[in-house]
């Protein structure tokens, strides 16, 4: 009898055991799959605000506060945009100073808890930059889709989509300079943000399924009058880029793919976020099965011929990527572009965070931009 009660209460345990695993591994895997539009990813530091003053700004000193280029500075209920590091200010030991350019929405002041983004702009493009623009519907398999439309005088639309923890205020970095250039521009809203339908089982799919939404929205552009697309995604909005120029019924339409730190292996990046939620190293195979098992999503990396559509090469496409991403790692972009070097670029970009090669150098990002663009007009 004492035998039967004592493997009786380990095979409790062993099951209490598994059971918690399991819940361990769900609860890992929710920092990816449930991700929120709009707030920062689990990678991206928080920093406090020491002081302000004209035209400067300083934060906590912390590898994030010393990169280069220009970026938004978020807080709850502020935004602001900050530029280059002062070199001729005063550091302190805790602290960075850096150029404060604007304050664009709210106020910041010592205290505040910030964090870095690639967005340097918020409201819409008429709010934030000027441009004439309309706001419009696309229908998707889920429902209603807003988007902006900015016109243009070309029949080569720009199809813009952001990725993870960012919105479609994100691509209004290079709207200006696709304006500049007379590109018709369509930045979508897909399922899971603002005002777009929820996603069924409220879980990001890594593009896996969300690229539908911006299928349908190539569909609007050619019955909009487009003869042909640019695809420009950032992140998964990246991922959906590939998965619709490989899956969609018009991707003879698609003149191109701008693809900005694709997420190519969903399974590398929700290890990555999890580690940054601080996840357990043990725990990190648990919460990608678990996502597996939530999502049906395989664990291949999005590279090589699945990056094609059967029968079609793969559109010619400009990836701008670098080592320094913690999110989404660049080896498999370098794969990419060394498997079809023919049709794929990539334009190595460093000391720029997830989603943030715009910002570490716009100036150097655009013109590589414009000669790859040049040729699609």
């Amino acid at each position: 009898m004492r035998t039967v009660k004592t493997t009786a209460a380990a095979v409790t345990a062993v099951l209490a055991a598994g059971a918690a695993s399991v819940v361990a591994g769900r609860l890992a895997g929710d920092t990816a799959l449930k991700a929120p539009p709009g707030r920062p990813l689990p990678t991206e530091p928080r920093l406090t605000v020491h002081a302000t003053a004209a035209g400067r700004i300083a934060v906590t000193r912390d590898l994030a506060a010393l990169r280069p280029g220009t970026y938004g500075l978020s807080g709850d209920g502020s935004h602001a945009v900050v530029g280059p590091v002062l070199s001729t200010e005063t550091h302190s030991a805790d602290t960075v100073v850096r150029r404060l350019e604007r304050v664009t929405h709210g106020t910041v002041k010592p205290g505040d808890k910030v964090w870095l983004t690639p967005g340097l702009h918020v409201g819409d493009p008429g709010t934030a930059l000027g441009l004439d623009h309309t706001d419009v519907e696309i229908l998707g398999e889920l429902g209603t889709l807003p988007a902006w439309f900015v016109p243009g005088i070309r029949d080569t639309w720009v199809i813009a989509v952001h990725g993870l923890g960012t919105t479609r205020e994100h691509p209004m970095n290079i709207m200006e300079f696709l304006h500049h250039h007379r590109f018709p521009v369509l930045a979508l809203a897909y399922r899971g943000d603002p005002g777009a339908p929820r996603r069924p089982d409220g879980l990001n799919h890594f593009g896996e399924t969300e690229w539908r939404d911006l299928d349908a929205a190539i569909h609007y552009a050619v019955a909009g009058g487009a003869r042909q697309v640019v695809l420009y995604g950032w992140s998964t909005g990246a991922t959906m880029a590939l998965r619709a120029a490989g899956r969609s019924d018009l991707s003879d339409r698609i003149a191109g793919l701008v693809l900005d730190s694709p997420v190519l292996s969903w399974e590398a990046t929700l290890r990555a976020l999890a580690a940054a939620g601080r996840t357990p190293g043990a725990l990190l195979p648990l919460a990608v099965r678990a996502a597996q098992g939530r999502t049906g999503m395989s664990a291949e990396p999005l590279v090589g011929a699945d990056a094609a559509a059967p029968g079609h090469p793969l559109a010619p496409t400009l990836i701008f990527h670098g080592p320094d991403d913690q999110v989404a790692p660049w080896g498999p972009s370098r794969r990419l572009a060394a498997e079809q070097s023919q049709r794929v670029a990539l334009h190595t970009v460093r000391q720029a965070p997830h989603a943030a090669m715009w910002n570490a150098d716009p100036e150097d990002y655009e013109e590589t931009l414009r000669r790859f663009l040049t040729p699609l007009m």
